[in-house]
């Protein structure tokens, strides 16, 4: 079993994040021990790497919840996790696909910072253009 801190720990976050996500319905699963501390199991473990991972990637916390509402309910909800994560995963690539965009500005600009050419800040975005 694995205490708040070590959970906060392993999954990069604060101990103060996962009450909060506890607080919002997020780890109904998780265990008290009889003093009413947390403890995680290794399942519980994987489960808040989940929500650590479709929080850090954009998704609201009422979704997390509707997401682990489902999972509660068991293999009768498949389906509709599954339309959950391919939906989120259509919203993750677009956001990879706008970070390549301004990616791609930035690196205009810094080529504009080792270039003699003239060019303007302006012309970062004709040239962002022409690629």
């Amino acid at each position: 079993m694995y205490s708040i801190n070590e959970v906060a720990d392993i999954c990069n976050v604060s101990p103060h994040t996962l009450r909060f996500y506890d607080k919002e319905g997020l780890l109904p699963f998780v265990s008290r021990s009889s003093s009413g501390s947390r403890q995680f199991s290794d399942s519980d473990l994987n489960v808040v790497k989940l929500i650590c991972c479709l929080k850090n990637t954009g998704m609201q916390i009422k979704d997390i919840r509707n997401y682990i509402d489902l999972a509660m309910q068991g293999t009768k909800t498949n389906s509709q996790r599954k339309q959950i994560m391919i939906d989120h995963r259509k919203d993750v690539l677009n956001q990879i696909d706008s970070l390549k965009k301004n990616l791609n500005i930035i690196d205009l600009k810094i080529a504009l910072y080792d270039s003699d050419d003239g060019s303007s800040f302006s012309d970062i975005f004709s040239k962002q253009d022409e690629k």
